[in-house]
């Protein structure tokens, strides 16, 4: 169908019906909600280890080049520590030779972001979209097809190998 059938098919209603495929995503994205959880700074401490605290509560870094999860090439999944939330399939996975486990996309919807000033210069901050847990930034500077690079902290991570 050129552009000029699909215009006249779409300003005439039909079009709807003509391509539903439109719509699924939408659909998709709205049967995806992910149910935050909430618990106290006390609660949290409890939970996590002084290292994973520090990441993922107080948005701090790990010195580059120490996560195990560098070297890790099986096929699974990334998920947050805190909560179990998948993040990243290991297709997304990269050796950016940045020193922390790279992604250069996330699972749609879980993970959110938010402007980081705190380096002056503003970066995007992401965050585990359940538990609300820090876990990195995103820069642009990442490979087709997304151009991102998704700059984790591995001790924020834990690896769940598929079948596991």
């Amino acid at each position: 169908m050129d552009r000029r059938a699909f215009i006249k098919l779409a300003s005439s209603g039909a079009g709807l019906l003509a391509v539903p495929q439109l719509f699924v995503p939408l659909q998709a994205m709205a049967a995806e909600r992910i149910e935050k959880i909430s618990r106290s700074d006390a609660e949290w401490k409890k939970l996590l280890t002084p290292a994973q605290y520090e990441i993922l509560r107080r948005e701090g870094t790990e010195a580059p080049f120490t996560s195990s999860l560098n070297h890790e090439k099986r096929s699974g999944t990334y998920a947050c520590v805190a909560c179990d939330l998948p993040l990243f399939h290991s297709k997304y996975k990269f050796d950016s030779g940045t020193g922390w486990p790279s992604f250069y996309d996330a699972l749609p919807g879980h993970v959110e972001t938010k402007t980081d000033h705190k380096l002056v210069l503003p970066r995007t901050e992401y965050h585990c979209a359940r538990c609300g847990g820090h876990h990195g930034h995103v820069f642009d500077d990442g490979p087709k097809p997304t151009g991102l690079r998704y700059c984790n902290n591995g001790v924020a991570l834990k690896f769940i190998a598929e079948g596991a």
